[in-house]
């Protein structure tokens, strides 16, 4: 490497410019070097020899310069190689002369980053002396990472120019080098995966293309219609339509979301959405009893579904195809349910049957004929999503099910082998072996004690005689695997464990009670914890959360917590100390707020006792309750003052508690016109809004209480799709368990005689009560119910198979699976609150920052400039540093809104977005079209940047044009002047302004050559003015300096008027003379007199000054 240093072409100015700096930093080792972190090299030399020796030192000889290099390394710890020591002994005076201005170099950029070193241990210390340290801007730092990256990727000059330079400077262009490998890198691997997604639409589009060309019946609905045939094109008109959001603002262009919801899907969506819910509807008033096959009111309903359904896969079919085109009706598993959910009614419809036997097909085709709420999960896109992002990574799941099935299957082996047959008993109490469990015998009646039944001495209580029988538990037993494997499955949702447990340990023996224990353990805690995770996590990571980095993760919860911030809708203080002021003042003070919160939970307090008209207690309650209503008036009525009208109704929690001051002066009013129970009951009502306003005034329980908010909006078609599922079982809940006999669990408070108490039931066993019970309620068989083999409404016994299927799969799907991923949303949404800050891309406190700059409702464009400028802190843009950052950030506002009014969420996601390194936050959709906007936003700014320096520059030069224009027309005037005064032959006359103006006007509009009565002195080649000879003259031979050329036929002159710049030692004076002749005077010697005078004037100027003076 010494060859390239000595290329260098240094200079000694170095030196010197070190020996001046030197003076200048006088006790920098008791400034800067005071408190130098470890490694600098410093705190084992003399600072102040090595320093002089080095700056102050001459590299004349060898030995000064070995000297150098020994004091440079004990100096800044540089390693000296022998080899280059005896380099530097051979070599000559002009190589040590570029070895020590090396040696300057390396020695100054050591010094700069020891200063640097310095600066930041006294920073991290704390012990900055008078230099508060102030924080960076977040927008100024990836700005200007954008910017560095920017020019890495087109190859910045600092590549090129590396060459014969220092070794810092080598350092750094290596550093360089390496950031400009990794910014191709990232460049290639994003243009990589374009090319692939480009290259597989491609593809795509070729496959098509060719299976049109070589197969004719490719896209063609049916085989039939035409690629391009009219009914076609009408059909996909009417199948595509839908409504647009996005209107275009006819004045500014701006463009505006009207409604998204009405855009969501397709007209023709809508309608079936509306019908399949009409429908819906119409099943909900069916019955046992009120079948639709007896309703003619409940068969319009289903002719119209049919009737809907068919010209809707028409048009569709129609349009988009059957089979084999590419966007056939049956291309996924919700077209194949749309045609089976089709056919099913139509079937049905068709069929409409009459008797409908237990366990039959019509039965069958009735349960099927439930599924029609599920047609809302093909025609809604949302909550199509959510079922693919559920089932798109079914293996894993499935897994964790094979795996728990074999757990179970295990335990219940191994549970048949331990308690088969053994926890079977006689009904007779007074039994014990099987043997002797034969004949009746009689059972008492429970008697309620509210009936205060009296026995006589002697008499027994109410019974009946009944057989006597040797059974299992009536829920469970081990005698098979499949009832161990159920009672395991019961088990597994930890509803009725404790029961088998005892039941097994009464009848067995209590070391056997262990086995329930442990398959609890391995089961619940283990198996179906693993399972319930497996379900979220494959959810999460079919929707991609999972699969996020830790940037990304932590731009999409900033997006999350900027969607619910709001601006404070806060008024100005007013400018004056008046009244208005002093109201703001105590309103916004933080010990009138809690004030007024403590009063609101004391009056909450007042509803720990009934009120009752009738009780003595209620009326100092509702006296109390009066006066906290008149103080809350008394607030309202201050704030109202403080803030204007105007701005206290900007606030909505302003809004409500105004709402809620007027319903507790109405209340007042109606308490003292008439005190009765409803008074009271509206004063409560009162009350319990008044508490719910504490909330909105607290930043932490509105947080969360937004927190609720978002999360149930996130999981609305969760949910939704959760009560289309309980839709779903309640219409098949009706035909299998609506005549079900009362029994343990179904009661006339818990029952499927309707849809709407199936619906009740089905969310009772969402939460887990007694599933299990309510199941085997509904398996009940014959002795104990009445059968019919004609129809199932006729007989109250219940379907054994079918209420194993049911139950089991709405418990798994709905509370294992449905449940848990509303649960884990909501859990997801509550972390982003608990998040510490260095999680956070955008602190709370650069929020409520903004929240304050804003605090009002939308802006003007052109008024963003000035928002920008009254942000502080992280959020600050430095005008004098990042003026081009704040130029993007105006236009992208402009760009984005069209010169519209912009809200409090556009500036703050602009901000966010100039806030976060997007490389590094953004997916790659997202991370395309934001550089593709930042791109476009700065080549505008630069278009618009360079017009504007063009305008100034332009108008620089017109105003220039203009002052030189009137300079020359002002000096012409004078001039002529000066000449017609000097021209005057007998005697000089000052003229007067107004002559002069009209001989200037004159002359003007003369011109020498056609002149009868003058002729203007005209200056050669030669003259020192440097004006050029007429084309008439070029040919003449040249005269020397004071000889001037007169005209070759002179005639009489009356006015003679010329304009003459004279320089007198580099100052220029300006005069005019008018020259007045007589005609009958001779031309020769008047033109005698004036070329003496030019000689005597030009002959000064030429003594004084020596350069060229004269320009006519």
């Amino acid at each position: 490497m010494i060859p390239g240093y000595l290329a260098m072409n240094g200079t000694p100015r170095a030196v010197m410019w070190f020996h001046s700096q030197l003076g200048k930093h006088k006790g920098v080792e008791d400034t800067h070097f005071g408190n130098v972190p470890d490694g600098c090299g410093l705190h084992c030399v003399s600072n102040d020899e090595l320093l002089k020796g080095l700056l102050l030192g001459h590299a004349s000889g060898t030995v000064g310069a070995v000297n150098r290099l020994h004091m440079a390394a004990a100096l800044f710890g540089i390693t000296i190689v022998p080899s280059f020591l005896g380099h530097l002994e051979n070599a000559d005076l002009r190589e040590r002369l570029l070895l020590s201005n090396i040696f300057t170099i390396i020695i100054s950029s050591s010094i700069k980053s020891i200063f640097k070193a310095c600066t930041r241990q006294r920073m991290l210390s704390g012990s900055f002396e008078g230099q508060p340290a102030k924080e960076r801007s977040i927008l100024s730092v990836q700005h200007h990472i954008r910017q560095e990256r920017r020019s890495l990727r087109h190859g910045s000059n600092s590549q090129r120019i590396s060459r014969g330079k220092s070794l810092e400077t080598l350092t750094q262009d290596h550093s360089n080098t390496v950031r400009y490998r990794n910014a191709q890198r990232e460049d290639s691997e994003i243009k990589m995966i374009q090319e692939k997604k480009e290259q597989a639409e491609m593809k795509r589009k070729v496959q098509e293309e060719e299976l049109r060309e070589n197969h004719p019946y490719f896209d063609k609905p049916l085989f039939i219609v035409g690629r391009e045939h009219r009914f076609r094109n009408f059909c996909r008109v009417v199948v595509r339509a839908r409504f647009n959001a996005s209107k275009t603002d006819p004045v500014t262009g701006a463009v505006k979301n009207t409604n998204d919801l009405l855009g969501l899907v397709t007209y023709l969506d809508w309608v079936m959405i509306i019908v399949t819910i009409c429908s819906c509807i119409s099943m909900m008033f069916e019955s046992p009893f009120r079948r639709v096959m007896h309703a003619p009111t409940l068969q319009i309903a289903e002719y119209v579904f049919v009737i809907f359904m068919s010209i809707e896969l028409n048009l569709k079919i129609m349009a988009d195809g059957l089979f084999f085109t590419p966007t056939a009706v049956i291309r996924d598993f919700g077209g194949v349910m749309d045609i089976f959910i089709y056919l099913v009614s139509l079937i049905f419809l068709c069929w409409m049957p009459q008797n409908v036997p237990a366990e039959s097909g019509a039965q069958l085709l009735m349960v099927l004929r439930c599924l029609r709420p599920l047609r809302i999960f093909k025609l809604v896109p949302q909550m199509r999503k959510v079922v693919r992002e559920l089932f798109s990574g079914f293996k894993e799941i499935f897994l964790v099910s094979i795996l728990l099935l074999t757990l179970m299957l295990v335990f219940a082996s191994f549970g048949v082998q331990l308690f088969a047959g053994k926890l079977a008993k006689c009904n007779d109490p007074n039994i014990i072996r099987r043997e002797d469990c034969n004949g009746i015998f009689r059972i008492n009646v429970s008697v309620s004690k509210n009936l205060n039944l009296k026995l006589r001495p002697g008499e027994k209580k109410p019974g009946f005689w009944v057989p006597r029988v040797w059974a299992n538990p009536r829920n469970f037993n081990f005698d098979n695997v499949g009832n161990a494997m159920l009672a395991l499955f019961e088990v597994l949702s930890l509803k009725g464990w404790v029961e088998v447990r005892d039941v097994i340990i009464h009848r067995v023996g209590p070391m056997h009670g262990i086995y329930i224990h442990v398959f609890v353990f391995l089961g619940c805690m283990i198996g179906l914890t693993l399972f319930v995770g497996v379900v979220i996590a494959n959810f999460n990571e079919n929707k991609g959360t999972a699969l996020l980095t830790v940037d990304q993760r932590r731009w999409e919860d900033l997006k999350s917590r900027l969607k619910i911030a709001q601006p404070l809708h806060l008024p100005p203080r007013p400018d004056n100390d008046g009244f208005r002021a002093k109201m703001y003042d105590i309103t916004q003070h933080p010990f009138f707020k809690r004030t007024i919160a403590l009063l609101v939970l004391a009056q909450s307090v007042l509803l720990s006792v009934k009120w009752d008209v009738e009780d003595p207690v209620t009326v100092p309650l509702a006296t109390m309750s009066v006066v906290f209503t008149f103080i809350f008036v008394l607030e309202v009525t201050m704030k109202i003052i403080a803030m204007s009208p105007a701005g206290f109704w900007q606030s909505r929690r302003n809004r409500y508690d105004l709402l809620v001051t007027s319903l507790g002066v109405v209340w007042v009013v109606l308490h003292f016109a008439l005190l009765n129970a409803y008074t009271y009951m509206m004063g409560a009502c009162v009350i319990v809004f008044r508490f719910f306003s504490i909330c909105g005034k607290h930043v932490t329980l509105k947080m969360l209480l937004l927190t609720v908010v978002v999360s149930m909006y996130k999981s609305f078609f969760i949910i939704v799709g959760m009560f289309l599922l309980l839709l779903c079982y309640a219409f098949a809940g009706v035909v299998l368990f609506g005549t079900v006999k009362y029994g343990e669990n179904i009661n006339r408070h818990a029952n499927f005689s309707s849809a709407g108490k199936a619906i009740t039931v089905l969310f009772r066993i969402v939460t887990g009560e007694d599933w299990n019970k309510i199941m085997h309620d509904c398996m009940v068989q014959p002795p104990f119910c009445t059968p019919d083999e004609f129809t199932y409404w006729a007989t109250d016994c219940g379907n054994y198979a079918g209420a194993l299927m049911y139950f089991c799969s709405f418990y798994v799907i709905i509370a294992y699976i449905m449940l848990n991923l509303l649960v884990a949303i909501i859990v997801e949404n509550f972390s982003l609150f608990y998040s510490t800050e260095e999680d956070q891309l955008l602190s709370y406190n650069d929020l409520r920052h903004f929240q304050i700059i804003w605090n009002m409702g939308v802006i003007p464009t052109f008024r963003v400039k000035f928002l920008l400028r009254l942000l502080r802190g992280r959020l600050e843009v430095d005008l004098d540093k990042d003026k081009l950052l704040f130029k993007h950030m105006c236009y992208e506002m402009e760009r984005l809104h069209n010169g519209g009014d912009v809200t409090f969420h556009d500036v703050l996601s602009m901000l966010s977005y100039r806030s976060v390194d997007i490389r590094k936050s953004l997916q790659l959709e997202e991370l395309l079209a934001r550089e593709q906007l930042e791109y476009t936003i700065e080549e505008e700014v630069a278009k618009q940047t360079i017009r504007m320096w063009l305008k100034k520059c332009l108008k620089r030069i017109r105003a220039k044009q203009q002052q030189s224009c009137s300079i020359i027309h002002s000096l012409r005037e004078s001039q002529q002047q000066e000449l017609s005064r000097f021209l005057n032959p007998p005697s000089i006359e000052t003229t007067q302004p107004s002559e002069d103006m009209n001989a200037n006007s004159q002359d003007n509009n003369m011109q020498p050559e056609t002149s009868s009565q003058q002729q203007l002195l005209s200056p050669t080649l030669s003259d020192r003015g440097g004006s050029r000879q007429d084309a008439a003259d070029a040919g003449k031979p040249q005269r020397k300096f004071g000889q001037w050329r007169l005209p070759s036929a002179p005639k009489p002159i009356s006015h003679s008027v010329s304009s003459v710049n004279l320089r007198f030692g580099g100052r220029t004076t300006m005069k005019s003379v008018v020259c007045k002749m007589n005609p009958m005077t001779d031309a020769a010697s008047c033109g005698s007199e004036v070329k003496k005078w030019w000689t005597r004037q030009l002959t000064v100027e030429s003594d004084e000054s020596g350069d060229d003076l004269l320009d006519v």
